[in-house]
């Protein structure tokens, strides 16, 4: 199911670093589209949000998650793992964002069913082109399903 270009796009970005997170909240304000970001810093935390529970029972349901691949608490395979073991979670996309290009990392992100794994770019314009063609990817062009 797309989402209606006047909806605005629930985007879940999992990351420890702030200044990371600082980037890819500047790459993704460069967008037009409208969004609503929800950050949070570590695996455990990303896997209440997703699934609602703990300090999360009201939040959205991310309609992309993006996901650092080394996480404190619960490491980003293990936050992959879950969501894409689960019924109720496995159709949202998750985008991996990592500063590792190792083909290991990658093979084992797709092992784990990852949507896409986009290595970060170290120029912020190939950064912000990186998440615009994400971001129009899953939230404009594919057709997803209604969530359950």
């Amino acid at each position: 199911m797309k989402a209606s270009n006047l909806d605005p796009v629930h985007i879940l970005i999992v990351d420890d670093d702030p200044a990371a997170v600082g980037l890819t909240k500047a790459a993704l304000a460069t967008m037009g589209r409208e969004k609503s970001l929800h950050v949070v810093r570590d695996g455990a935390q990303a896997l209440d949000f997703v699934f609602r529970r703990g300090a999360y029972p009201d939040a959205p349901r991310p309609q992309l998650i993006v996901l650092d691949w080394n996480l404190p608490q619960r490491h980003g395979r293990e936050v992959l793992t879950e969501i894409k073991e689960s019924t109720k979670t496995r159709d949202i996309p998750v985008v991996v964002l990592s500063t590792s290009s190792a083909d290991a990392d990658v093979s084992d992100a797709y092992s784990r069913y990852a949507n896409c794994y986009v290595a970060k770019a170290q120029d912020f314009d190939e950064f912000c082109e990186a998440l615009a063609s994400v971001e129009k990817l899953w939230a404009d062009v594919v057709e997803l399903p209604t969530p359950r």
